[in-house]
């Protein structure tokens, strides 16, 4: 198959006009037309590390396949379907569902929660929110599907996670001091700047070393309601977008139409497309996927390559993916083509269209 003249924007490489030729599961050619003007945007897949459900489907359900079938229409070709904070035996439970899944989009586990900050828990259940225990995390070492990890450093106990291996760890909903974080080590933040100690001029907390600390990643949730135009600008601006990880942190309400919903025993009110606690938090994204994107640029005038890089490439690089975020030959052919308006017109997978807007 051959993507003819499309503006292929690649994180390393930059802008161009090319025909991009596929050969499932790869690209297989690149040739460069020397012009300007292009049919339509290719991009890397966009790779979301924030995902607890969508389109009233629920990860904590195991629906990872007809998750991963929606997402497709989002441009997302890699995902992390993350939990909440829950019981051990349901977690467990969780994860022996997913021993048996093989889906080509679906990265693994991001586990957020149970070891986050009560007083920062924001829609998690607090009956749940508990210390980590050595009993619990020799239990999550045996699931390599564990991808990734959202705790709070400064609790007791949280020096344990740091036995996991082949895990990212990510700071979030905590209540961590600048010095709490500077001495965990951690290089990432989960939702910056929510649910953590609000920065003061004497003690920043995490959010002063998110923005001071240079080799820190901030998963940014960029609808324009959990973080303004304003703050998305300013952290754009002091981090770049190389240290910029978009999520939607999607829940199976993202999508739905207004109402009252529930999920993992969590009840949620829908107005305006976003969803809230009945105590008034704000409970997950209120976009999914290409909004984000649009927002992001609408909010920071940041260039295509960087929105590529922030979409998908510098997950992708905190993850461990190499080979993925890239539009070159002989990387595979995750890609999504779309209008200069961002609309996601097609998505292919391994160099498979998975979807394709009639």
């Amino acid at each position: 198959m051959t993507l003819e003249r499309v503006l292929v924007v690649d994180p390393i490489d930059g802008e161009y006009v090319a025909d991009l030729e596929v050969d499932p599961p790869y690209v297989v050619g690149i040739k460069k037309r020397g012009i300007s003007s292009f049919l339509a945007i290719a991009m890397p897949g966009f790779v979301d590390p924030h995902v607890h459900g969508c389109f009233g489907l629920s990860v904590m359900d195991g629906e990872f396949s007809r998750i991963e079938e929606r997402l497709y229409s989002c441009g997302v070709t890699g995902f992390l379907a993350t939990t909440i904070s829950s019981p051990m035996d349901e977690l467990v439970g969780l994860l022996e569902k997913v021993k048996g899944y093989r889906g080509l989009s679906f990265l693994g586990i991001h586990l957020e929660g149970p070891y986050i900050s009560k007083e920062r828990a924001g829609a998690h259940p607090r009956e749940f929110v508990r210390k980590p225990s050595e009993e619990e995390i020799e239990i999550l070492k045996k699931y390599p599907e564990i991808k990734l990890v959202t705790f709070a450093p400064e609790q007791e106990g949280s020096h344990l996670l740091f036995d996991l291996r082949g895990v990212t760890l990510s700071a979030g909903h905590s209540n961590a001091t600048f010095s709490d974080f500077l001495h965990s080590g951690l290089k990432r933040i989960t939702h910056f700047p929510n649910a953590l100690r609000p920065l003061h001029h004497r003690e920043v907390g995490a959010v002063g070393a998110g923005l001071l600390l240079e080799d820190v990643n901030l998963e940014l949730i960029c609808d324009g309601v959990h973080v303004c135009g304003e703050m998305v600008k300013l952290i754009y601006k002091m981090k770049g977008a190389h240290r910029i990880v978009l999520a939607t942190d999607a829940i199976p309400t993202t999508g739905l139409k207004d109402g009252r919903h529930s999920f993992a025993g969590v009840t949620v009110l829908v107005e305006e497309g976003i969803s809230r606690t009945p105590e008034g938090n704000l409970a997950g994204g209120a976009c999914l996927f290409p909004e984000v994107l649009k927002k992001f640029e609408k909010f920071t005038g940041a260039t295509l390559r960087e929105l590529a890089a922030a979409s998908s490439y510098n997950a992708c690089r905190e993850l461990g993916l190499k080979d993925m975020g890239r539009i070159k030959e002989g990387t595979p052919a995750d890609v999504v083509i779309l209008d200069e308006d961002f609309n996601v017109k097609m998505t292919l997978k391994n160099g498979l269209i998975m979807y394709k807007k009639l």
